[in-house]
């Protein structure tokens, strides 16, 4: 009898735009809007994670918020807690454009990371 894989666990990384990107030009912010989706592109294929959805609200939230500094989310089903720091370090790693900064002087994330809940499934 073979070993039962083991249980994903079920991830959300909050992904939040600091005010470093509404201070940039507009050069800048260009180049960084072009560095996030090929930094997040096959999550699926570069961490072995199933993404269950997106959300993006960025059109209900303009600017840096303290309240909520929260822009755009990822669910996804992710291996193991080593796989969830990967994908959170993508914006330590990510360089935008040619001068060497990292993608986290624009944006910020964090990971929820625990089980599916076992109601309001559908």
């Amino acid at each position: 009898m073979s070993a039962a894989a083991p249980t994903p666990l079920r991830t959300l990384f909050c992904i939040g735009v600091t005010q470093e990107f509404f201070n940039a030009g507009d050069e800048e912010r260009a180049a960084v809007a072009a560095a996030i989706p090929p930094a997040f592109d096959r999550l699926a294929d570069r961490f072995g994670v199933r993404v269950l959805g997106t959300l993006d609200d960025d059109q209900l939230m303009v600017g840096a918020s303290t309240a909520w500094p929260w822009t755009s989310y990822i669910l996804a089903d992710v291996p193991d807690l080593d796989t969830v720091s990967k994908i959170c370090g993508i914006v330590r790693d990510t360089e935008v454009g040619a001068g060497g900064v990292r993608l986290w002087r624009y944006l910020r994330v964090e990971a929820r990371a625990g089980r599916p809940l076992f109601f309001g499934t559908e």
